[in-house]
């Protein structure tokens, strides 16, 4: 079947290159892409915000299924526009893709369903908020409610870093996903990402990872949408999978068929391995960056067939299979991210870092004219390494880095440190 994938970053390139690696696939089309994705499938300049263009160039061109990489188009109701087209289409609808577009919403819905999280309270207005955060005190975790590119969330450590979040997300710094904000507590242990697929009845559980949001090393300054992850993640054991999988992921699935909104895609739980056992952090309704990059290379099972068979409500008869080697990315970023980065600097090297045994390169800010690669965005290239185990992968992913000569390019050289601690 001819497929056609939504999106432009590093997962993307990830997920194109496990897609078309599937015999199912007959023809990829990337829209919009980046120069990495165009080596995996045909690129198709289009505007995924109208959905009626989408709708149109799946009918001309024969597309089977359509597979939404980013949150934006799922929040948006590209799954649903499709879906009544009669375009098979891979990713929650409007109504289920809240459990990301709004934290409220996932909040509420895990009061409603017990499913252990932190304690939280939600406020519209400015003053109401600084209220609570000085009655509660620091640390303190402040959230914008609506889509912040992953930069919605401070997690403060003094009552004037919460007052500046307060007051940057309320005067309209993160535009409408800062109108409304939750705060709460911020709790204490190891942070794990956890990853299942889901068809709306079952959850099929997939793998784990963890990745470094923070730009600097020591998990140190600001947020950013990632700056590097690993898979497996040591702390999620078999046990503790069962765990998540009874108390978090299940019962979030049985909530959300209750309430008209059967999940139907990735559920990406962001968790809190606390004392008292596995707490969730937020949901998002896709595929992470840059965890993607650490999965698919992991994933022996074929991804396209595993997608249909979510698609058509047929998980409980398959299971997806996984290499035992781990896998690590390291995230190259241009200078001034995650603030404004530098942008059209030349980046030589990937194809010598392409070729080293056990590299994959996977494209996300960058474009590409008479075969110059050049940055254009934050995060800009991912450098993966496998190997037999972390310190292997990350042995071999930071020998890609150094292969890279960009001026202006910069990474974080300890991306792994709790799994090698």
């Amino acid at each position: 079947m001819n497929i056609l994938l939504i999106g432009s970053g590093g997962r993307e390139h990830a997920l194109a290159w496990k897609i078309s690696a599937s015999p199912l696939c007959d023809m990829l089309f990337i829209a919009p892409g980046n120069p990495g994705t165009a080596h995996c499938g045909v690129n198709v300049a289009m505007d995924v915000a109208n959905h009626g263009d989408v709708i149109a160039f799946c009918a001309s061109h024969d597309v089977g299924l359509v597979v939404v990489g980013p949150e934006g188009p799922l929040v948006a109701g590209l799954v649903d526009d499709l879906t009544a087209a009669g375009i098979k289409a891979f990713g929650p609808g409007k109504a289920a893709a809240r459990l990301e577009g709004s934290k409220a919403f996932t909040k509420e819905l895990c009061l409603e369903a017990g499913i252990p999280t932190a304690d939280y309270a939600r406020f519209d207005a400015l003053e109401p908020a600084l209220a609570h955060v000085y009655a509660h005190g620091a640390p303190i975790v402040i959230k914008a409610d609506g889509l912040a590119a992953g930069k919605g969330v401070v997690v403060a450590q003094s009552l004037e870093e919460a007052e500046e979040a307060l007051e940057m997300m309320f005067a309209g710094g993160l535009g409408q996903a800062g109108a409304e904000v939750v705060i709460e507590e911020c709790m204490v242990g190891e942070e794990v990402s956890f990853f299942a697929l889901c068809d709306g009845k079952t959850a099929l559980p997939l793998a784990s990872a963890q990745d470094h949001k923070r730009v600097g090393e020591g998990d140190t300054g600001p947020n950013t949408g990632g700056m590097g992850a690993y898979s497996p993640a040591p702390v999620m054991t078999a046990t503790l999978q069962d765990e998540v999988m009874a108390t978090i992921i299940r019962p979030t699935m049985a909530a959300m068929a209750r309430r008209g909104m059967p999940f139907i895609g990735i559920l990406f739980a962001g968790l809190m391995i606390t004392d008292e056992g596995p707490r969730l952090i937020e949901y998002n309704t896709r595929f992470g960056d840059p965890e993607c990059e650490v999965l698919m290379p992991r994933m022996k099972s074929d991804l396209v067939a595993a997608l249909l068979a979510a698609c058509d409500g047929l998980l409980a008869n398959i299971d997806v299979r996984w290499w035992d080697d781990a896998a690590l990315t390291v995230v190259m970023c241009g200078r001034g991210y995650p603030g404004t980065p530098e942008k059209g600097a030349v980046i030589e090297g990937i194809d010598t870092a392409e070729a080293l045994d056990g590299v994959l390169v996977f494209h996300a800010g960058t474009a590409e004219q008479g075969g110059v690669v050049t940055a254009n965005g934050g995060r800009v290239l991912n450098l993966v390494g496998l190997g037999p185990t972390v310190a292997a992968a990350r042995a071999k992913a930071y020998a890609a880095v150094d292969a890279i000569t960009w001026d202006g390019g910069f990474c974080r050289r300890d991306i792994g440190w709790r799994a090698l601690s």
